[in-house]
């Protein structure tokens, strides 16, 4: 049985197929496609997912991708110990949980990093889009933490799909310097989940590529059309709503933004 992740170990997607994985003590391989950073990526790693995106996994030679379907692949091809609740009102809530933080969460974590790592915005427009991007990221920690309720786990008894789906992005946010309420119920719960081995050594391998400079200076690269980021779906709605039209505006004059790739 071989298998491979493609990856990289600063995307939450990316995370939370890992953290499955060592959830259920499955050995596995990763690679970090080329080319990713200006839409030329290519081989293998396309084969293995045309939209050219984190993650993609093969199982013995099968490729899948995007983040959830792997997960319910993963379910699937190594089913115990089951990741999903038993019942099924559970297993719909703690999906619904992921959905909202796969495509609302990230869209402002990733919001972040555009004018943190990437510089999009300064001065005004920039302090505009900080200021909005906080208040919503405790909008959506207050949100978890009534999801939470007075369970230990957002899966319930035990550590899950609902946890592994959610840690990437609180994590996330803490990295942006915005935490969960001392004390807070999902401040102690984000505490056990980073006490996990399978997170443990996840979150390891992204502050080991953040500390060796694996985002380099990044913005330079972007004003010399090196380096392009994608803006899709979620992340387009993020960056349009919150006020910051003028960054796609400027970034498609530029051509340092992309989109999905075309199918060919």
């Amino acid at each position: 049985m071989a298998v491979t992740v493609w990856d990289h170990p600063l995307s939450p997607y990316a995370q939370k197929v890992k953290i499955a994985l060592r959830e259920k003590d499955v050995a596995f391989d990763t690679a970090v496609p080329g080319g990713i950073g200006v839409g030329g990526a290519a081989g293998d790693f396309v084969a293995a997912n045309p939209r050219a995106e984190v993650p993609a996994l093969i199982h013995d030679g099968f490729g899948v991708f995007d983040s959830t379907i792997i997960l319910e692949y993963i379910e699937d091809a190594w089913p115990n110990p089951s990741l999903l609740p038993a019942r099924p009102a559970d297993r719909a809530r703690v999906r619904m949980i992921e959905e909202v933080v796969d495509t609302h969460l990230e869209a402002v974590n990733w919001g972040l990093s555009e004018l943190r790592w990437f510089r999009r915005a300064e001065g005004a427009l920039g302090e505009t889009l900080s200021t909005r991007a906080t208040e919503q990221v405790r909008g959506y920690f207050s949100w978890l933490e009534r999801e939470l309720g007075d369970r230990e786990w957002f899966n319930g008894d035990a550590f899950g799909w609902g946890d592994l789906s959610v840690v990437p992005y609180v994590n996330g946010s803490v990295g942006h310097g915005i935490a969960p309420e001392p004390g807070s119920k999902l401040a102690q719960w984000l505490a056990r989940a980073n006490a996990r081995p399978s997170v443990r050594d996840t979150v390891a391998e992204a502050t080991a590529t953040a500390s060796t400079g694996g985002m380099g200076d990044v913005a330079k690269l972007l004003d010399q059309g090196l380096f392009k980021r994608e803006y899709r779906d979620h992340r387009l709605e993020w960056m349009v709503k919150s006020g910051g039209l003028e960054v796609v505006t400027q970034g498609l004059s530029r051509g340092n933004i992309r989109f999905t790739p075309d199918l060919a």
